[in-house]
């Protein structure tokens, strides 16, 4: 599998800057206060690109008026609050939801009040259920609080959503759009389901209930999506499909490692840019770490 880690290599080297600035934000800690979390629009996301077509410009384009901030962290946002503006909870086209939030960004109103931009073609006034208009508002305000700098992303995404679950799911999809803008709905709800267990303990055995292993965080990760794998990681590999030797991995993408293909030992869910989830050892906890161990046996693509 050598073409394999090359492949994986290269894909780190292309987009190393903006992998810097979220392991960085990872890296950061977490801020104080608990919030309310976001509605779970990232769930419904399934079947298909993730984001609508058009989105991933209109993220790069408002991105761009913040120099520094990945505009891959807009399009997380957007997928966590609404779905990319497809959800049909109440508040995301018209109304607001149980917490006064608006638009497919998720807007306080006194917040829009204060970050509000007309984008380019948005509309006049800046309304938070235009779609332009709330993206760059959004990089607005993420800029405002430091979104531009390495050292202050994580403290950007969380003063627009102060959970830390929130701000770890942000931060891993946008990992994964930054590295694919095309990847899957369902690897999405996958990725949401296992960056939400970040923290948790390695329990040798554990499928959720006291912690996970490896085997059973890529099993119940991938379940959220509807995709049933089998439970150690032996097993999963041979479940398949292989990603092909010599073809880059995606996001949502099963990593193994072990002796060989009869001996594989660990898996990890790769998340993008040459970093995953897994859970690694007795001892450790969920977490996104490099995926670059030794003993790489192969990956699969599950479907």
């Amino acid at each position: 599998m050598g073409k394999l880690v090359g492949a994986v290599a290269l894909c780190c080297i292309a987009v190393v800057l903006s992998v810097a600035v979220l392991v960085s934000a990872f890296l950061g800690g977490s801020a104080p206060g608990p919030s309310a979390p976001s509605s779970d629009a990232a769930a419904t996301a399934r079947g298909g690109p993730a984001l609508p077509a058009g989105w991933a410009a209109l993220d790069q384009a408002a991105a761009a008026t913040c120099p520094g901030l990945p505009w891959s962290v807009l399009a997380a946002i957007g997928t966590v609050e609404s779905n990319s503006g497809q959800s049909t909870e109440p508040g995301v086209s018209s109304g607001a939801n149980s917490a006064g939030a608006e638009g497919p960004m998720q807007f306080e109103p006194a917040t829009f009040a204060a970050y509000a931009i007309v984008g380019p073609g948005g509309a006049r006034p800046a309304s938070p259920y235009d779609a332009v208009d709330a993206v760059y508002s959004a990089a607005a305000l993420l800029c405002a609080d430091g979104g531009g700098s390495s050292g202050g992303l994580r403290g950007a995404v969380l003063a627009y959503n102060h959970d830390t679950t929130y701000a770890d799911t942000v931060l891993t999809l946008a990992m994964a759009f930054g590295d694919d803008p095309s990847v899957d709905g369902s690897v999405v709800v996958a990725l949401s389901f296992a960056a939400g267990r970040l923290g948790t303990p390695y329990l040798w055995g554990g499928t959720g209930t006291g912690g996970f292993d490896c085997s059973g965080l890529s099993q119940a990760a991938f379940a959220q999506g509807g995709v049933v794998l089998p439970r150690v990681a032996q097993d999963q590999f041979a479940a398949g499909p292989p990603v092909p030797d010599g073809t880059t991995v995606r996001p949502g993408d099963l990593i193994f490692f072990g002796t060989g293909p009869a001996g594989v030992d660990h898996v990890g869910i790769y998340v993008g840019s040459g970093f995953m989830i897994d859970a690694p050892h007795s001892g450790a906890d969920v977490r996104v770490e490099s995926a670059h161990w030794s003993g790489l046996v192969g990956a699969t693509r599950p479907a």
